[in-house]
């Protein structure tokens, strides 16, 4: 395929957020090549800024972007023994759409990454984010990513150890290493089915099976579980076609623990989890919605109505309209329960 390049370009269609914002310059690439083809003309023009991105499930435009947008279509899926038995290692197309990955590893039997149906973005995208859902973080997935330097156009390697993975974040969220564009991430998954019910909502609805699952008479399968995910999800999530999102907005705060009981003194139905080493995380879902702002709107923004998590465009707003909402959250949060929500979203000036 040909390398597609646009000019003063709507990015309507690549934002999950539905705002509708425009760029200088527009490129969809197909390989390594035509990235780095890409690369090299746009600095011999002098372009001024560049933003690699994949589905935009994660973007917030606050603004037109003065710069190339470089979307990546790589969407290969290769497959080879891995290093142990019972493993496979799969190299993914960084423009491969993260949910049907997850689909065709099912249909493939390869296990591991079921708990995270239903998530939108792209698998670019999950090795920036370090995406997770329902008790599993793409981290114990992944094994390497390959990418491409935009200013030396040269390629790297990194391992899962040197991506710096944490709740949320990797060094590709750093920004020294933004000049990094993913474009293969390979994956870890299993051959035999060892279902994951350390998220406590999605172990509730398999009560009564989990005890007297086995693997030869299975009570419920991987696909049981991608579907009761999809479902999970879509009953707290709305659908961006529906209402402009980016799914959680904000990322749950941790603490420590000395915060965490004296927070707990004052609300001991405060829900929390243990985030190790003297840490504890706290739900940003129910400090929002304590704070007042469930189903609340400033304007054309609004706080989901069934998760305090999602932020919304109610038709029209801007990237603005939804920044001013979201600092307004995290002012009362602060305010009333002395915590700071971070923003999980990327704001693109």
């Amino acid at each position: 395929m040909a390398l597609r390049t646009e000019y003063d370009y709507s990015l309507l269609r690549h934002n999950t957020f539905g705002i509708d914002v425009r760029t200088d310059c527009f490129i969809e690439y197909h390989s390594e090549s035509e990235l780095i083809s890409a690369l090299q003309e746009l600095r011999a023009h002098g372009c001024p800024k560049l933003l690699a991105i994949g589905g935009g499930s994660n973007l917030l435009f606050c603004g037109d972007f003065e710069g190339a947008v470089l979307r990546s279509d790589i969407r290969s899926v290769t497959v080879r023994p891995g290093e142990k038995e019972g493993e496979v290692s799969v190299r993914v197309g960084s423009g491969h759409n993260w949910d049907a990955f997850v689909a065709y590893a099912l249909s493939n039997g390869w296990y591991g990454a079921e708990n995270l149906s239903g998530i939108p973005g792209d698998a670019g995208a999950s090795a920036v984010q370090n995406i997770g859902a329902y008790g599993v973080e793409v981290k114990d997935l992944i094994v390497k990513v390959e990418a491409i330097n935009a200013e030396s156009c040269e390629k790297r390697v990194f391992t899962a150890e040197e991506c710096g993975y944490a709740y949320r974040d990797s060094i590709f969220k750093r920004p020294e290493n933004k000049k990094y564009i993913i474009t293969y991430v390979t994956y870890r998954l299993q051959t035999a089915f060892e279902p994951n019910f350390s998220y406590r909502a999605l172990a509730d609805r398999f009560a009564g099976r989990i005890g007297r699952h086995t693997g030869r008479h299975p009570l419920f399968t991987a696909a049981d579980i991608r579907r009761e995910v999809v479902s999970m999800r879509g009953e707290k999530l709305p659908s961006p076609a529906v209402l402009g999102n980016a799914g959680s907005f904000f990322m749950n705060p941790v603490v420590s623990q000395e915060r965490y009981r004296e927070l707990a003194a004052q609300y001991p139905e405060m829900p929390h989890y243990e985030a190790g080493e003297g840490l504890v995380k706290l739900s940003a879902a129910w400090l929002i919605d304590r704070s007042g702002w469930k189903g609340r709107s400033l304007g054309r923004a609004a706080v989901y109505e069934k998760q305090p998590l999602v932020l919304v465009n109610l038709g029209g707003a801007t990237g603005e309209e939804i920044l001013t909402l979201a600092r307004a959250v995290v002012a009362d949060v602060a305010a009333r329960f002395g915590v700071t929500l971070e923003m999980e979203v990327n704001q693109i000036r």
